[in-house]
């Protein structure tokens, strides 16, 4: 199982740069970062420092999406990268939930988003693409390789991912959830005609080690609303109860109110008060060194191929030297 860093690019940029370095030096491989440009810096800026001061890692957002950026500009992004530091970058992509919303947009459509996997794969690769009715391709791009990883949760995203991304992104650990969705991702890819197994699997979610659980639940109650926005979306698509969605993901937000994103992605964010304990434990990984290579240990069997830590509280640095220390070893042994 690889270990890939989250953080957001809060300034200063120089703290983003020094946890990355951190990870890295900890058995980290990946290193993400989220994408919203109102919200925080612009992450592709600092990619190239975290590229310059590292050797090995592979750094992506998580995720971009295809209406903030044109989709030829994302992929010489990517491209320019990955000519200066030799291959290192993997693109995150989604509908568009907070870049989008906060700029009074609505997230991408499907359709939209999976002409986009395809346009900014083949054009960051050096291969001919069509961009708004005009074949493209960028000339001086040689041996470019970028896997595009797409975010998912309904059944319509999941099968996507399945049929067109190289990799899927499921922003929460809860076992359960993740049986049923990396099945929906895999059987699509399947009746595509692709080879199931080719897909990479990748579960994000906050992780915090420590004995205090009533701390940790506190420190990353925000996931469950973040995570919240697009179970809305899905319900307001589905319903309340529909067999295409399970209810072990929907039940939930029946207590939800508007969400401020002001605080979007932040320990004490105050629109996730309506989040469970149970919703923090499914979704998270808390407690000790133990119970988190347990829980890593049972997505290991679920054919998950990499966790990708959230590391959006107050134990940043702990947090990246136990797993360093305890947990990385223990998965990778």
């Amino acid at each position: 199982m690889d270990f890939g860093l989250v953080l957001q690019t809060d300034p200063p940029a120089s703290r983003v740069i020094s946890l990355m370095k951190r990870a890295e030096r900890s058995g980290f491989t990946y290193g993400w970062t989220f994408d919203s440009a109102v919200l925080w810096q612009e992450p592709f800026v600092i990619y190239s420092q975290i590229l310059a001061n590292t050797t090995k890692l592979t750094v992506g957002p998580m995720v971009t999406n295809p209406g903030t950026r044109t989709w030829e500009v994302t992929a010489s992004t990517f491209a320019t990268l990955n000519d200066m530091f030799g291959n290192r970058t993997v693109c995150g992509i989604g509908r568009g939930d907070s870049a989008m919303r906060v700029a009074g947009r609505r997230p991408n459509t499907l359709a939209r988003l999976g002409e986009a996997i395809g346009v900014i794969r083949d054009l960051a690769e050096g291969r001919e693409a069509e961009v708004d009715g005009k074949p493209l391709r960028i000339p001086w791009v040689r041996d470019g390789k970028l896997p595009v990883w797409m975010a998912a949760y309904g059944p319509k995203a999941l099968a996507l991912a399945g049929q067109k991304a190289d990799g899927f992104i499921l922003q929460l650990a809860d076992p359960y959830l993740t049986e049923w969705m990396v099945k929906a991702v895999r059987d699509a890819a399947a009746e595509a005609g692709r080879d199931p197994g080719s897909v990479t699997i990748c579960v994000a979610a906050p992780a915090y080690v420590g004995d205090d659980l009533a701390h940790a639940r506190e420190q990353c109650r925000w996931f469950g609303g973040m995570v919240g926005n697009h179970v809305a979306d899905l319900v307001a698509r589905y319903g309340e109860h529909s067999d295409m969605v399970p209810e072990a993901l929907t039940e939930y937000i029946k207590g939800r109110q508007d969400y401020d994103y002001s605080h979007h992605g932040r320990a004490g964010n105050p629109s996730t008060d309506f989040v469970p304990d149970e919703i923090v434990d499914r979704f998270c990984l808390l407690g000790p060194a133990e119970a988190h290579i347990e829980k890593l240990q049972a997505l290991r069997e679920l054919g998950v191929d990499q966790f990708a830590v959230y590391d959006m509280h107050d134990a940043q640095e702990q947090t990246i030297d136990a797993y360093g220390a305890e947990i990385i070893p223990a998965l990778k042994g």
